[in-house]
């Protein structure tokens, strides 16, 4: 009885996924990994920057002490 479900399970995911799943073609799959990198490039430099920032602002203030 349990397999039964699970081959029902997957027959039916396979249905869903061929027949009513939307993909994007591939250049729409380009435009959307180029967002991605462009994003995680531009947050991985302000990322950067703060660290930088912060560094600097404590050194200068353990050079008080």
């Amino acid at each position: 009885m349990a397999n039964n479900k699970v081959v029902n399970y997957i027959q039916e995911s396979y249905d869903e996924l061929m027949h009513k799943v939307s993909w994007p073609t591939w250049s729409e799959l380009q435009g959307s990994a180029i967002v991605v990198s462009v994003a995680s490039l531009i947050i991985a430099i302000i990322v950067f920057a703060m660290d930088e920032v912060f560094k600097n602002v404590l050194m200068q203030f353990y050079k008080l002490f």
